[in-house]
């Protein structure tokens, strides 16, 4: 007989039955509900994220071709300043060699000045003289010192506006590479999508890089370079000004000072002429006048001469008749005749004496002074040759460089001839 087989174990009731039956159907409607609701959302949150992400990409890709285009526009307005500075580094150096070739050019100024005063120093006796010319040859080393001064000062001006030039340029430069470089960066960001195969998720990416600055530091960064180099440019254009400026100021005052000199020199030669001509002229009366004078002498000595003969007659006659015997010895007119002939030439010679030797003393005047003249005249003659070598020497002022030839060796003093064809080929070939 089979037995009944029972599990053993507590036993539901119908009640609980139910119950979790009812239990598990409630708990499956609400899990339900709760995913409905979970779903919902979801995709009202797929909805907005989506929205926000395509916002968002789409705000920070028309924020990029802003920054692009902001950027952009301070590359070339950077460029345009560079470019400014570039041509004003150039015309500024133009200027600066200008002046440079217009202070090399007060060398022969300088060195005919020091020469010209050199060889007036050869100048000999009452011509050594501190004469209007001398002082407008001082006048002029003075103002070619003065020249030299104030264009080296501008050249130094130069030379330091150029460098701070150049330090514009290389902030300028440095500015404007790195506009390139962000450009190149924003750019290639502006062209990545998110299908693009060279992104991926990086670490921190939401860091401060270190040396981030704001975008007011940014642009107060350019526009200082900016208002820098546009003020230094302003100031390098008034430089130029003021060293063409100085240029002509010094020009002028170089040739008025030539001018001057020139005019010194012309009016101390024709003094010169006068002096050596007036001098020529008292040499010829002075010969002349000793020329008479000693004719003059001449006679004297012959009158003197022939007042011996005379005297002697006389002398002889008053003698004689003093041997009279007795009373013939007799005191006659003719012994006062005698005696009045006798002391008349004893008076005619001691006259012509005297004026013999007054005429002598005025020979040796004569002499003394025509010497003196002469003398003068080799001075004047000198100081002439001098002057007129300064003023030849002084034609290389006036001349291009290379076709001076001075018309009289300064050392040797003699005119400088020009070679024959044969000893001009062998000195070539020397």
């Amino acid at each position: 007989m089979a037995t009944l087989s029972v599990k053993l174990g507590s036993r539901f009731s119908v009640p609980d039955w139910h119950t979790n039956n009812l239990l598990l159907s409630t708990n499956a409607q609400r899990q339900q509900s709760a995913s409905h609701q979970i779903r919902q959302e979801a995709r009202t949150l797929r909805n907005e994220t989506n929205n926000q992400t395509k916002w968002d990409e789409e705000d920070n890709r028309t924020r990029l071709a802003d920054r692009i285009d902001e950027v952009e526009n301070w590359k070339l307005l950077l460029d345009k300043c560079l470019s400014e500075v570039d041509a004003e580094i150039d015309a500024l150096t133009l200027m600066k060699d200008e002046a440079e070739r217009a202070l090399q050019a007060t060398n022969v100024p300088s060195d005919v000045a020091i020469e010209c005063l050199t060889l007036r120093e050869s100048r000999r006796n009452i011509d050594l003289v501190k004469d209007p010319v001398e002082d407008e040859l001082h006048k002029e080393v003075e103002v070619i010192e003065g020249v030299r001064k104030a264009l080296q000062q501008k050249i130094s001006e130069a030379f330091e506006q150029l460098c701070l030039l150049q330090n514009s340029r290389q902030q300028l430069n440095w500015d404007h590479r790195g506009k390139v470089e962000t450009l190149d960066i924003d750019r290639t960001c502006l062209s990545l999508t998110k299908n693009s195969p060279n992104i991926s998720l990086k670490v921190d990416q939401t860091r401060v890089p270190h040396g981030s600055t704001t975008p007011q530091e940014w642009e107060q960064f350019s526009r200082y370079n900016k208002e820098r180099a546009e003020a230094e440019l302003r100031a390098s254009a008034q430089l130029r000004e003021a060293i063409a400026l100085t240029i002509a100021q010094t020009n002028n005052e170089l040739e008025a000072q030539r001018v001057a000199m020139e005019f010194a020199f012309r009016k101390r030669i024709h003094e010169f002429e006068k002096a050596h001509s007036e001098l020529k002229w008292q040499e010829k009366n002075t010969k002349d006048e000793i020329e008479e004078l000693e004719e003059d002498i001449r006679r004297l000595e012959e009158d003197l001469r022939d007042k011996s003969g005379p005297l002697k007659l006389a002398h002889t006659r008053l003698e004689t008749r003093t041997y009279r015997p007795n009373i013939d010895l007799c005191r006659d007119q003719v012994q006062y005749g005698l005696t009045d002939e006798v002391h008349q030439l004893e008076g005619t010679i001691a006259a012509l004496k005297q004026k013999l030797a007054q005429s002598q003393d005025a020979l040796d005047a004569l002499y003394k002074h025509l010497a003196r003249i002469e003398a003068d005249i080799k001075c004047k003659e000198n100081s002439l040759t001098l002057d007129k070598k300064c003023v030849d020497s002084r034609r290389k002022l006036t001349l291009p460089a290379g076709q001076y030839v001075a018309a009289v060796d300064t050392f040797n003093r003699t005119t400088n001839r020009h070679l024959s064809l044969l000893k001009s080929r062998q000195l070539e070939l020397a």
